[in-house]
């Protein structure tokens, strides 16, 4: 356990989005100190933390902001890399490290590291721009990735045939098999420095049809023991082999004949992680904080059967954010509403969660149909 932790320890978080806010909201009790750096001034972490409005891809921004860290974390991967390759140099210490950071933020990097160290995963090609794709037309259907800069469902085009090539990227990516599944399910695993590693229950995810984003999810996923934990075994597998002391989600596909394929991964805490606040002993913001701290990993174990919710922001509207449905939300039992402090809604942004926890599995999907119908945010 690193004594630095009782000298109130100064986190600096690299993004200021909806998981530094539950990630310094999981601090708070232990008494850190949290600094957040974001290039948006009203970034939901603004009032909760000593705030430096700046670029996080700005090399200067985020070498000065970390010098007044003692540790720096994120909660995107879109941020200066060198800059926290400079700031372990002179003796900071960056969790994830900036190599695992570096190597996620470009995917094709990514599947070349499953690869190696044969991870299952789709097969895939790796194109420089659209032409590439279109001479590989006999590879459809597939999917189409931006090798960097993707999120949030952007920078990803199903190529079903040759009519969709004209939606392929002119600029380097990659060229998945489109895979025929039966589930999409995520786990999460945490790593301290010590090397003890533990994994949180596999989840099932439901991505929205239009914004290709998770909609909602249910933990536990509705998958066999055997798949279970070959799953957890997986993400076991490559947060050692990357040798990350942090917290690692994993999404994964489950095909008809019940095999594992690895789609991405993230390495910070993650929206399929969310409903943990309430579902599980440890959430996953205390477990990242205890990973990245060096301190003993918390119990993973469930609760309950939980389910979250996304509240996106309705399709047509974008302004300030009004909530309809809260006080009918409220009146359930079982169910915990997180807003996000973001002033602006537009279509689909992720404007905050609903976490539903429930003994009766059934109960528990109904009431998440009823909170996705009933909870709307417009302008």
């Amino acid at each position: 356990m690193s004594q630095a932790f009782y000298r109130q320890p100064r986190i600096g978080v690299l993004g200021g989005g909806q998981l530094g806010r539950m990630l310094i909201q999981a601090g708070l009790d232990w008494n850190i100190n949290f600094s957040v750096l974001d290039p948006d001034p009203q970034a939901p972490c603004c009032s909760l933390a000593s705030f430096t409005n700046a670029n996080l891809t700005d090399y200067d921004a985020v070498l000065e902001f970390g010098r007044s860290c003692d540790l720096i974390t994120i909660e995107i991967e879109h941020v200066n890399v060198q800059a926290l390759k400079e700031l372990v140099r002179l003796g900071k210490k960056v969790f994830p490290q900036p190599e695992v950071i570096e190597l996620v933020q470009d995917k094709r990097v990514q599947k070349r590291f499953y690869e190696k160290n044969k991870i299952p995963t789709a097969d895939f090609l790796l194109t420089e721009n659209a032409n590439e794709v279109a001479a590989h037309r006999s590879f459809l259907p597939a999917v189409h990735k931006l090798g960097k800069e993707g999120y949030d469902g952007r920078g990803v085009q199903i190529l079903r045939d040759e009519k969709d090539l004209a939606k392929a990227f002119d600029k380097p990516g990659i060229l998945e098999k489109l895979i025929d599944f039966e589930k999409e399910i995520s786990v999460i695993v945490a790593r301290n420095e010590q090397g003890e590693v533990k994994t949180f229950p596999a989840v099932e995810m439901v991505f929205h049809p239009e914004a290709n984003l998770v909609e909602y999810l249910f933990s536990p996923a509705s998958i066999s023991q055997s798949v279970a934990s070959r799953a957890e075994e997986v993400a076991k597998r490559i947060i050692t082999e990357l040798n990350m002391v942090g917290l690692l989600a994993v999404e994964m596909f489950v095909t008809p004949d019940q095999k594992i394929l690895v789609n991405e991964i993230a390495p910070r805490p993650h929206n399929s992680g969310h409903q943990t606040i309430e579902g599980n002993i440890t959430s996953q913001y205390q477990q990242h904080l205890r990973a990245i701290l060096n301190l003993p990993l918390g119990n993973t174990a469930m609760i309950k059967p939980s389910a979250m919710v996304n509240l996106l922001g309705e399709s047509g509207y974008t302004g300030e954010a009004a909530y309809h449905g809260l006080a009918d939300v409220l009146k359930m039992d079982g169910v915990y509403v997180h807003l996000y402090g973001k002033k602006i809604t537009k279509p689909f942004r992720k404007m905050g969660h609903v976490t539903i926890v429930d003994t009766d599995i059934a109960a528990l999907k109904t009431k998440a149909n009823v909170v996705k119908e009933t909870l709307k945010i417009r302008a």
